[in-house]
């Protein structure tokens, strides 16, 4: 009963931390510090760019590139302006394949510090060792990067070869340096989140005192 009653204080905690992180942030926190202007160094956002905003949680977003964004639904894309822009938005056939769940809700116990609790692989499945999707057979990672979902071809529409998403057949070699590598993925979600940890350490003491 009590280590229940601890862990839920513990979670209330790291919640109140993350509730203040933005107001705490632009009050108490020099922007021009290195570890601010140094924040992106460590996020890779897909087919997005990072951008500092201490107004923000986590005091970054995503900016997509035109024609992708963050996540399969339209209503959160505002509230999860974090997570990477891996999500084509072009013709998909989803009656292919087994549909794909929603977006989870912001949660309220530890999983927010899970990066496969946010990462959509699609027909794959998040590796929690790198935070990469692996797929399950007969699927490919789109644009053949591991940290993006993994599709049949069949759901692939023909407009989306604008984007670059084309069937597996016809995309690049996973060898190709335009298409990026697996590295890009743990360095958004390992190290991304490790910053993130950083970041709420530094808020809980500003509070503390």
């Amino acid at each position: 009963m009590a280590s229940s009653i601890f862990s839920l204080a513990s979670t209330s905690s790291m919640l109140l931390v993350l509730v203040f992180l933005s107001s705490t942030a632009k009050s108490n926190f020099n922007i021009s510090s290195p570890y601010i202007d140094n924040l992106c160094n460590g996020i890779s956002c897909g087919r997005g760019n990072c951008s500092v905003d201490v107004a923000r949680p986590f005091s970054f977003v995503c900016k997509c590139d035109p024609g992708w964004r963050r996540t399969l639904g339209s209503g959160n894309e505002d509230d999860l302006q974090f997570l990477p822009c891996v999500i084509p938005n072009c013709s998909m056939d989803y009656s292919c394949i087994p549909a794909p769940p929603p977006t989870p809700p912001i949660p309220n116990n530890i999983s927010i510090f899970d990066p496969c609790y946010w990462t959509y692989c699609g027909e794959g499945t998040c590796s929690n060792n790198n935070y990469t999707c692996h797929c399950n057979p007969g699927y490919t990672n789109l644009l053949n990067i591991s940290y993006f979902p993994c599709f049949s071809d069949c759901a692939i529409g023909a407009d989306c070869s604008r984007l670059g998403v084309r069937s597996s057949a016809t995309t690049s070699p996973p060898g190709d340096s335009s298409q990026g590598d697996s590295s890009q993925g743990i360095r958004f979600l390992s190290g991304g989140f490790h910053c993130i940890g950083v970041i709420m350490m530094c808020v809980a003491l500003v509070l503390w005192k």
